[in-house]
């Protein structure tokens, strides 16, 4: 694998986890925190009470944590909003989060829009690779597949294969109408959302 590549996979990765969070972040009933003085008691809360774990969590000092939370400070650099908005979000409404899983694992699936180059047949024909829009719901079993690749962390190739693997079978195998032993090229993401 070239530089090239792995950076491309990287880059594929970073998409589809910012599309997880995205289509998180639609499910919420309440909206998160916007106040980093709140998000910081938020996240003080969601550490037990740590500010040094916090501060870890963050990549900040201690004393920045204090400081936000007596109200000393109240105007985060761009670095420490970031980081505050995408730890907020990422602890917010957990509840709501599993169950949305949940029903997509189990019963509803996933829907799956991205613009990526798919390859599946060779050059010259109607099935060359090319960048293509698309739209797919994804079965329930591959949704199970995505959420468990994402949920521990899976590496890049694994994350990338499920959803390659998702949109394949569901779009061009049609789940296997026919066409069930179709090779897929999944690469070069431009954008990919998920909806719930």
């Amino acid at each position: 694998m070239t530089a090239d590549d792995v950076k491309r996979a990287a880059r594929t990765r970073a998409k589809i986890l910012d599309g997880f969070a995205r289509a998180e972040r639609a499910l919420f009933t309440r909206p998160a925190p916007k106040s980093p003085n709140v998000q910081m008691r938020f996240l003080r809360k969601r550490e037990r009470g740590s500010t040094k774990s916090l501060a870890e969590r963050l990549g900040v000092s201690r004393k920045t944590v204090q400081r936000y939370l007596s109200g000393a400070s109240t105007k985060p650099n761009k670095r420490l909003q970031a980081a505050l908005v995408q730890e907020t979000e990422s602890e917010w409404q957990p509840q709501v989060r599993a169950q949305a899983r949940q029903r997509a694992a189990s019963s509803g699936g996933l829907v799956i829009s991205c613009r990526a180059y798919f390859g599946l047949g060779p050059e010259g024909t109607s099935d060359a690779g090319r960048v293509r829009d698309i739209t797919v719901a994804v079965t329930p079993s591959h949704a199970a597949a995505i959420i468990a690749a994402q949920e521990e962390g899976a590496t890049l190739s694994d994350l990338h294969d499920a959803v390659a693997e998702a949109i394949a079978d569901a779009y061009f195998r049609q789940g296997g109408g026919g066409r069930a032993g179709l090779e897929v090229k999944f690469a070069d993401v431009e954008w990919l959302n998920i909806t719930f």
